[in-house]
């Protein structure tokens, strides 16, 4: 028998769907998370390291960067521990509290990778379009300025929906257990799981979530079309194919975080499938923190030197 409970007289335990019911064992899936966990701590984690010991890497552009690994190791660790830990669980739980910690850091962490990214375009576009002013407009000080209202508009961001989530009550059993149809505390599925009218939710999600989808995306459509165009332009061809290689590289990234951030949030819950929305979301929180180090500087020379300098240490000769 299913009732409704509210937080104010009863905290809801939520049973997390298995995400592997029906698909491969869980051992496998425990080995390719933890791989994929790992590959993204390490891949981040060394970009933050070799861009902040190595003076080469002091240009905008890498401090920019660093900052991306920073909110790429904290959007991994937001979602993946927790999972790992489900992996092993015999009955997947989280409390109510521990859930709406995770939600907030989640969304903090998640937001700020948007932001970050659309700046990244930004700083490409200036310096790509602009070369001239590029180190007056885009110094560290402008980028510190950047970084810091990234990270203040998504906790702002954060804090008002974990607010609109606070007085819901959820569909509990008789044990006081609410079914939580994801594998982490998501927006949508804890949405699924409240008996309360959640139009102001909603109306969130789609008016202030959506601004704020929508500001950053045109900013970085409108900077890579205005790349596009300047690429164009340069007399070399060789040239003109390591831009758009680079360019290309960063515009795919970008429409994958973007596409299934969109495809999750931004349809309209009736079309939402619970099996696609998990699949897009373990590509955003897990494949996009593990690929965005390797893609932004795997085939960057000055990185690619910093960690042969690291691991090689120049000989000095007496």
């Amino acid at each position: 028998t299913m009732a409704c409970a509210s937080n104010a007289s009863h905290t809801p335990v939520f049973l997390l769907v298995e995400l592997w019911r029906g698909g491969p064992p869980k051992s496998l899936l425990f080995l390719l998370f933890l791989t994929i966990y790992m590959g993204a701590m390490v891949g981040n984690l060394t970009l933050v390291f070799l861009i902040s010991r190595d003076s080469r890497l002091s240009t905008p552009m890498y401090y920019l960067l660093r900052g991306l690994s920073v909110v790429d190791t904290g959007l991994a660790t937001a979602t993946l521990p927790q999972l790992l830990a489900h992996l092993v669980s015999v009955q997947p739980a989280i409390s109510a509290v521990r859930c709406l910690i995770q939600f907030f850091f989640f969304y903090v962490f998640g937001v700020t990778d948007t932001l970050v990214v659309a700046v990244m375009a930004l700083d490409r576009y200036v310096a790509i379009c602009d070369p001239l002013h590029y180190p007056i407009i885009m110094n560290q000080q402008v980028c510190a300025r950047l970084l810091a209202s990234c990270w203040s508009v998504s906790f702002i961001h954060s804090l008002l929906h974990a607010g609109l989530l606070l007085p819901l009550q959820w569909t509990v059993d008789n044990e006081g257990a609410a079914y939580l149809p994801h594998f982490f505390c998501d927006h949508r599925p804890l949405l699924k799981t409240s008996c309360s009218d959640t139009q102001t939710n909603e109306l969130a999600i789609f008016l202030e979530g959506g601004l704020l989808m929508l500001g950053p995306c045109a900013l970085i459509l409108l900077s890579y079309a205005r790349i596009a165009t300047t690429i164009l332009r340069l007399p070399s061809a060789a040239g003109r194919r390591r831009a758009f290689s680079t360019c290309g590289s960063h515009l795919t990234m970008v429409t994958f975080l973007y596409g299934t951030i969109i495809w999750v949030y931004f349809q309209p819950p009736s079309q939402n499938s619970q099996k696609q929305d998990m699949a897009a979301a373990v590509m955003y929180t897990a494949i996009t923190p593990l690929a965005n180090p390797f893609v932004y500087s795997l085939r960057n020379k000055d990185v690619k030197g910093a960690l042969h300098r690291l691991l090689v240490p120049s000989q000095v000769t007496p």
